[in-house]
This record gives structure tokens, C-alpha cells and sequence, in this order.
């Protein structure tokens, strides 16, 4: 054999060998085994053991020769746990009460008293929303905003009711298909319909269903299992033992879920809907009555209008005509006028024209077509689409050549031979320049010529003797196009008027022509445009229908006024699942039956076929070894900085072991047996000894365990992005303390959505909800609030599991220059200038204890009075060298300058590493 075949050989063996031997030793991995409740550890020392927990910590720590550190202060514990358990800080009052209480229970009186708090359920459901990967909008490029805030709300109350995590898990993956599932089971498959949305044209939205499948799948694997079991989407996992086939076994399980919105009315919005609902149905029948006897009435108004349906137009020849963006408008032999030169985004036409004698009854504007507008018009937008903003008539004047005398006349009514959906006539002479008259179609004859007919209410009579100029009446015409997207302005328009009786000029052109047909030989489409339009003007039906659409509009603003969340819902019918060949849903393979993988323990069906609500059992289920490993892992990762597995979110056999496996499984066994409370995991680890130990730096222990794997000390955690921020409002006297509702907008820099393809709603608020908890911040996936981003929040597009903790010079410039937090430094100022007695020393003190619930120490006392009298001889005299005074002499005269020295210093402290850190 040559060598190159060889190579070749060996090198095919070898991939073999890595692809195959993995997935058979995978199936005696730890982490597959049934987790054993294992024997307490025998100690040298069990002095410091405070409960099960520090007998394994501290096994491990004298079986490398170190000793654990020694227990936090009190200011610093109880800093610590209020961080942990509730996301804020404590109060002075409440440190002072701590650290004064000689009660021998003192800390745990403390844990109880935290783990009851409603806060509770914020702190440790923004941890879960990282999981469900929760935000306020659809993602991808559109990013459409979406309310599912409902979800979040649930999630939080869950937590502090100490919903069994059992429970809490069957709720969020099948919470619908519960027996007579209640409204707040089925609020919480809102954790499935975090999946990102496509709302692009020209998708194929089966791809993105099948796309958001597979996303909820890996979730699933994540958030319960720790598996990377996305791996075996395209392939056989190569390392674990998941085959492609198990995957879309497991995948067939979530396949047949739909997607519904789900309305969440209160009490009130409860009882209100059936009623008008009924009052409606009453309303329509009395209208049906109405119009089950209008023939009668239909004839006499049509015998009205014989010998008047036709209508002669008087086509104006214009005096004057500008834009008011500067294009240039020609006016052509038929007296229409063409729109060209430099097309400003938005622009007003003002059209000047004599007016013929007598009593205009009305106005038509035509826009007509022309080869030089794009696609040939009649509008100058790229497609040639317009949006006519406002439509109106003034006589006797020109305002627009300063002339002030004009009289504006009023439309009654407009009418048009089409108009484009949501876009109606109506809306160009509404007095709102919000709205407007479009004319794109459905089925794409956009470019063609298009009248709208503006009815008057009267015209006023002509001037007396000679008064009337001798090309008549001068009437000013003006045409606001104002629409958001640029260049929706008319390309080419012509004016004409008429006297024609106001009944049959209001008529549009087709009922005309369906009228001068004899009833006899009228089609049937032609007798229902006529008797629509007839309806229009019926003095008997207009109240009895204005009540019924009166009726409706309050219907549709109760319904607006309910809110809605997304939820998932099992379909009667369930899809076929097939194994995608490469991950390709285009290209289906083998048909598969719903399954979890053979190397777990088997999925016992409640029915004759697996489902949902199969699945959300098994993964709470005793015999299931990963879910409750996976879970109080997390739950140590976030009290400790890292888990007992380092790789949370890969329990396979290419994760890391646990560094106490023994601790690891009876914490497991402990959270189960303690019935999936997760609030008693809490109170048991933070009460431990390990847990109460100082963060700082040990040489001994660095030596031997540079990463505090063995746990020798506590870690010290940069706060996330969310509590950096509730810390800063808690310091300065801010934080609102409301529990819920939808997301709101507190400040951010300008200019945000530059950036984006479509401009996101940020209406920054004020008063309370301004200083709202971080996790109510509206969060779009496109563009979530720059700080967030600045400090590590993910984007919410898939699921995570653990933040990563990043160190920038931006994030200190955030901090000292975001106008956010010179608002919180303000406040902070005024609160100790407010509260704290006036020596700069007294000030300083409390002003250091709201940040950081400690005394300062004598240097860094020393330190901020130096920085205080150097900010206030910079504010006095610019030149001058500071000199500071004695620090117990008053200094606060309330000026200025010396409030302004005041937020210099509480901009020093916002910013220190200490005050964004849990020690």
C-alpha cells in the first residue's frame, strides 16, 4: 500500500476511533448515574461545621492541608446574603440592627427574614430569565415588540410561594396540558415562547417554526439536563450518547405545540366583555330589523336622484403653485401640475387657483400618472405610492403669501375610488397629519390614476359689485404630506370643482353608474353597492348603526386595554417528525415516534403516545439522575462564583467532574427529599459555614488551590448589570420597590436606534418608574439599553446559564458619565446632605455606609475629605490650591459649588470596584 493510502488509512481509523469510543464510555459517565446519598464525612476538626455541607467542604480542605477561611464580618455577611437573596442592599438600619444583635441565631434570623421577602422572587427570577432566555421583543432584524411580561410575573410570584421545582418545571414545559389547567399554568409555557420570531418578508415560517422547535429543545437540554444535546441535531453527538435519531425523538415531544396569544383580563375587563358583548348582539338585531324594512325607503331615495346622477367637473387652471421642500412643479397643458427636481423627504403643496361663480359643492383631486415619476406614479415614492397627510380648502385668501384673510372651508365627507388598507380617504381630511390617503393594492396595479372627491359643507357666496377678480374666486388648495418614510409626496395632480347637488357628488362614481341601470336589470353586486351606500344616508338606520359601531369601538378598546402573553398549547392532531438530514427540515429522512435517549432512564407515557406533559414529568422524575445535579449546581454557581461542576451547562463527558462529587449528590438527594424547595437549598447553603467565610485573599490557599476549587474562601463576584444598578438607586434613596407590571423605560443615551433597521419605542419616563428594579427595563433583543450590554446581561436570544463577568475601562466610564447614574450621584448627594449631620466627616462616613454598609476605614476616611476639599476650592476659585479644613468643622453651606463637591464624591463612590462587587 502507498504511504499517502496509509496516512489516509490511519488517519479514517483514528477519526473513527474519536467519533465511537467516546459515546460507548459516555454510558458509565457520572453524571448518567442515579445520584447516591453518601455518608458524612469523618473529620479531624468538626468544630467549625455548621451544618452537612462544611463536613464535605472541609474534608476536601484537610485533605490538601488547609485550613477554611475565617467567617465575613457582620456588615460584610449581611451585605453578602442581601445581595444574593434579594439583588439590593440593606438598609443602615437593618446593618445596625445585625451587627448589634447578640442572639446566637442573629444570621439566620436575617436569611428567614430575606427569604420572605417578595424581593426573593425578582432576585432569583432574573436568574431563571436568563434561562428562558425572557425579553420584550421578536428578535432577528424587525425585532417587533411582543408582551410576555406575564411570564415574568409569574415566574417571580412562583419563587415566592416556593412553588416545588417539580412543579415549577411541569407548569413552564406543559403547563397547558395539565388537567383543567388554570389561567397562570397556561401564563407559564410562556418559557417556550421566548423563542425568537421572524417577521421579515419572504420567509419561509416553517423554517423558523422548526428552528424555534429545535431552540426550545436545546433549552430543555441546558436549563434540566446540562447536555449539549443541540450537538446531535445535524450528527451524532460525538461524545455523548445521543444519536441524531434520539434527538429528533426528544425533538417529536415539543413538535406539537402551537402558539397561541393568550388574554389575561382582570376581574373587572371579566365581568365587562360578556355584557357588551350581549348589548352588541341586541344592537345588531335591532339593526337587522332596520334594515329588513328599507326598501320602501331605498326607493324614494333613488327616485330622489333620478335625472341627477351626473356631474360635470370644472377643471381649475392654477394661479400659483409651490412645495414647500423646494421641489419644482410644472404646470402642463391639461392644467395638471408635475412634481420634479431635488424631492424633499416630506412636503407640503400649496395650489392657488380661481374658482367659478355659484356654490361649489365639492372638490376632486386626481392623481394621475406620468413616465417621469418612478414606476410611472402617481406618487414619488420608489414604488409609486403616496400618502396624502391632510387635504384642505381656504377661500378668499392665501395664506401662504401672507395674505391672513382666508376662510377654511369644511369638508363633510371624502370619498375615493380605492384606497389602500389602513389608509382610507377619510384619513386626509381627519385634521391628524398622522394618518393619510394611500393607494397601493393587493394584487399590485399600484401605478395607475387615482380620484378622491372632498365634499363641502358650503361655499361662501360670491364677493358683492365688482369685487370678484376676473379669473373669479381665488381659493387656496393645500396638500400636506408629512408620512414618516420619505418621499410619499403626490408626483403629478389636478384640481377641478363642481356644483352638483352634494346627494349625488358625495356618491362614488360606480354607485352613480350602478344607478343610472334600470333595478331590473342590476347584477347582484350592483344592488349591494347600492344599497350600501344608501344605508350611508338613512335617517332611520345611522343611530341604530352608530350605536352598534359605538358599541364595538368600546369593545376593541376593552379588548386593546386586556393584556395578552404568548403561550403554548398541544394541538388535537399531532405533526409527523422525521430525522433532517444535516439539520435540513427540506430534506426529511426517517419518520420518528416521540423518546428521550436510551442512556436516560425511559419516558413512561401517562396515554398511548408520549407528549409534553411525558416529558416535563421526566425531567422532574426521581430516577432521572441529571435534573435535580443540574439545578442545585446552578443554584451553588451563583452563591459561590462557580459550580460544583464548572461547566453548568455540560454535564458530558467533555464537562469538567464535580470537585465534590460527594457533596454534589447528597445536595441533590437533599433538594428532592426536602420536596423540590428551592428556598429551603437557599436557607441551608447561605447558613453554612463555607458559605460565611471571609473573600480575602489567602496566600496559603492561593499556593495550593489558585482557583478556590476547594472552596478556602468565599469568592468575590462583580455584581450583574441589572443589580449594579438597583444598588446605585438604593444608595441614593431612588428605588421603587413595585413588584411587576410591564417593562418601562428609564434613561439611556440618545441616538440608540440609529443603528437599527426599525426605530424602537423609547419614551423615556418619569416619576417613580423611572427608578424601577434593572429587570423591568424594556428589553429589545436588537437593542437592549447600553448598559445592560455594558455589563455582560446576554441578549436573550438563546439560553444561559451563566454570565460571564468581563472588566472594561467602559464600564468605569459608564458609571461616572452615564446621565443615568449623574442623576443616581445627585441623588445620592442631596440624601447625605438631607440626612447626615453637617460635619464633613459625619457625611462622609454615611455616605460611604449607604454604599458599601461599612465603616470607612481611616485612610480612605482621609482620602475622600481630601477629594471633598479639593472639588470645593476647584468650584470657589478655579486656580487656587485646595486646603483642606478639620474634618469635624461644619462645612455644608448649601451654596452650589459645595452641593456640587458633594456629587463629585458621590460619583467617586458610585464608581469604586468595591461597590459593584459582592465580597
Amino acid at each position: 500500500m502507498k504511504p499517502l493510502a496509509l496516512a489516509l488509512l490511519g488517519t479514517l481509523l483514528a477519526v473513527c476511533l474519536l467519533a465511537g469510543a467516546p459515546r460507548d464510555d459516555a454510558r458509565t459517565h457520572w453524571a448518567f448515574q442515579p445520584p447516591r446519598r453518601p455518608a458524612e464525612p469523618a473529620l479531624r476538626d468538626s468544630g467549625w461545621v455548621r451544618n452537612p455541607i462544611d463536613g464535605f467542604v472541609l474534608e476536601r480542605l484537610e485533605r490538601a492541608g488547609l485550613r477554611p477561611a475565617p467567617e465575613a464580618d457582620r456588615a460584610t455577611l449581611i451585605r453578602r446574603l442581601s445581595l444574593d437573596l434579594l439583588g439590593i442592599p440593606p438598609s443602615l438600619t437593618e446593618v445596625d440592627e445585625f451587627v448589634h444583635d447578640p442572639r446566637p441565631d442573629a444570621y439566620e434570623r436575617v436569611a428567614d427574614r430575606l427569604l420572605a421577602s417578595p424581593h426573593y422572587g425578582e432576585r432569583w427570577g432574573r436568574h431563571w430569565l436568563d434561562l428562558a432566555r425572557y425579553a420584550d421583543s421578536n428578535g432577528y432584524t424587525i425585532d417587533g415588540a411582543r408582551s410576555i411580561w406575564k411570564y415574568r410575573d409569574w415566574v417571580i410570584d412562583a419563587l415566592n410561594r416556593d412553588l416545588p421545582f417539580d412543579q415549577f418545571t411541569i407548569c413552564q414545559i406543559a403547563g397547558d396540558m395539565l388537567p383543567g389547567a388554570t389561567v397562570d399554568q397556561q401564563i407559564a409555557t410562556g418559557f417556550h415562547r421566548n423563542t425568537l420570531r421572524n417577521e421579515e418578508g419572504g420567509t419561509d415560517q416553517e423554517q423558523f417554526r422548526i428552528d424555534a422547535v429545535a431552540d426550545r429543545l436545546n433549552t430543555t437540554g441546558a436549563v434540566f439536563l446540562g447536555l449539549t444535546v443541540g450537538c446531535a441535531r445535524c450528527h451524532d453527538h460525538k461524545y455523548d450518547p445521543i444519536s441524531q435519531r434520539e434527538y429528533y425523538q426528544m425533538f417529536a415531544l415539543l413538535n406539537n405545540a402551537d402558539e397561541p396569544t393568550l388574554s389575561v383580563p382582570t376581574s373587572q375587563q371579566a365581568k365587562e366583555s360578556p355584557a357588551l358583548i350581549a348589548e352588541i348582539a341586541e344592537a345588531e338585531k335591532r339593526l337587522a330589523m332596520v334594515d329588513e324594512n328599507s326598501a320602501t325607503r331605498q326607493a324614494a331615495w333613488e327616485r330622489l336622484l333620478t335625472g341627477r346622477r351626473d356631474v360635470e367637473w370644472t377643471v381649475l387652471d392654477p394661479i400659483e403653485f409651490r412645495s414647500r421642500g423646494g421641489a419644482t412643479i410644472r404646470k402642463l397643458a391639461d392644467g395638471s401640475l408635475l412634481v420634479a427636481g431635488t424631492i424633499p423627504e416630506r412636503d407640503t403643496y400649496t395650489v392657488v387657483a380661481g374658482v367659478p361663480p355659484g356654490d361649489i359643492t365639492a372638490v376632486r383631486l386626481e392623481a394621475l400618472t406620468d413616465d417621469s415619476l418612478p414606476r410611472r406614479g402617481p406618487g414619488l415614492a420608489a414604488n409609486g405610492n403616496f400618502v396624502l397627510s391632510e387635504f384642505s380648502v381656504r377661500a378668499g385668501g392665501d395664506p401662504v403669501a401672507g395674505e391672513q384673510a382666508a376662510q377654511v372651508l369644511e369638508i363633510t365627507q371624502a370619498v375615493a375610488d380605492h384606497s389602500q388598507a389602513k389608509y382610507p380617504i377619510e384619513a386626509a381630511a381627519d385634521k391628524n397629519p398622522q394618518t393619510g390617503w394611500a393607494i397601493n393594492t393587493a394584487d399590485g396595479k399600484l401605478n395607475t390614476d387615482r380620484t378622491a372627491v372632498f365634499v363641502l359643507a358650503a361655499s361662501p357666496p360670491a364677493p358683492a359689485g365688482d369685487a370678484e377678480p376676473a379669473d373669479g374666486r381665488r381659493w387656496t388648495f393645500t396638500l400636506e404630506q408629512q408620512h414618516a418614510a420619505a418621499r410619499y409626496s403626490i408626483g403629478r395632480l389636478r384640481l377641478s370643482v363642481t356644483n352638483a347637488s352634494r346627494d349625488v357628488v358625495r356618491l362614488p362614481p360606480d354607485v352613480r353608474a350602478a344607478l343610472a341601470i334600470a333595478p331590473a336589470e342590476r347584477s347582484d353586486e350592483e344592488q349591494k353597492r347600492i344599497a350600501a351606500e344608501f344605508r350611508k344616508t338613512d335617517s332611520e338606520r345611522m343611530p341604530v348603526a352608530a350605536r352598534v359601531a359605538e358599541l364595538k369601538q368600546l369593545h376593541e378598546q376593552l379588548k386593546a386595554s386586556v393584556t395578552t402573553t404568548l403561550v403554548m398549547r398541544e394541538r388535537a392532531e399531532p405533526r409527523e417528525t422525521y430525522v433532517h438530514f444535516r439539520g435540513d427540515f427540506l430534506r426529511p429522512g426517517e419518520r420518528v415516534e416521540p423518546a428521550v435517549p436510551a442512556a436516560l432512564p425511559p419516558l413512561e407515557p401517562a396515554g398511548t403516545a408520549p407528549n409534553r406533559l411525558d416529558l416535563a414529568r421526566w425531567l422532574v422524575d426521581p430516577r432521572n439522575p441529571l435534573t435535580a445535579r443540574v439545578t442545585i449546581n446552578r443554584i451553588w454557581q451563583r452563591h459561590f462564583g462557580a459550580g460544583l461542576v464548572a461547566t453548568e451547562n455540560d454535564f458530558g463527558s467533555q464537562g469538567e467532574r464535580p470537585t465534590h462529587p460527594e457533596l454534589l449528590d447528597w445536595l441533590a438527594t437533599e433538594f428532592m427529599a426536602r420536596g423540590w424547595s428551592l428556598k429551603a437549598m437557599h436557607r441551608l447553603i447561605v447558613t453554612s459555614a463555607s458559605y460565611r467565610q471571609s473573600s480575602r485573599f489567602r496566600a496559603d490557599l492561593h499556593a495550593v488551590d489558585p482557583n478556590n476549587k476547594l472552596l478556602g474562601r468565599q469568592a468575590r463576584l462583580r455584581l450583574e448589570a441589572e443589580v449594579i444598578r438597583d444598588v446605585a438607586l438604593s444608595a441614593g434613596g431612588l428605588l421603587a420597590t413595585e413588584i411587576g407590571g410591564p417593562g418601562v423605560y428609564p434613561p439611556q443615551p440618545e441616538g440608540v436606534y440609529r443603528f437599527t433597521q426599525v426605530p424602537k419605542y423609547w419614551k423615556e419616563v418619569q416619576g417613580p418608574d423611572r427608578y424601577r428594579r434593572g429587570m423591568y427595563t424594556y428589553f429589545w433583543r436588537s437593542s437592549p439599553q447600553p448598559f445592560l450590554t455594558t455589563f455582560d446581561a446576554p441578549d436573550g436570544n438563546v439560553t444561559c446559564t451563566r454570565r460571564v463577568r468581563s472588566n472594561t475601562p467602559l464600564q468605569a466610564l459608564t458609571l461616572a458619565n452615564d446621565r443615568a447614574f449623574f442623576e443616581i450621584a445627585q441623588a445620592l448627594a442631596a440624601r447625605v446632605l438631607r440626612e447626615a449631620p453637617v460635619t464633613d466627616d459625619q457625611r462622609i462616613r454615611h455616605a460611604f455606609r449607604l454604599c458599601l454598609a461599612r465603616e470607612p476605614q481611616e485612610g480612605e476616611a482621609s482620602q475622600l475629605t481630601r477629594f471633598l476639599a479639593a472639588e470645593r476650592a476647584q468650584r470657589a476659585d478655579p486656580a487656587a490650591e485646595s486646603a483642606p479644613r478639620a474634618a469635624a468643622e461644619p462645612r455644608g453651606d448649601g451654596s452650589p459649588e459645595d452641593t456640587a463637591a458633594w456629587v463629585a464624591l458621590a460619583r467617586v463612590l458610585l464608581n469604586l470596584d468595591e461597590f459593584i462587587t459582592r465580597e
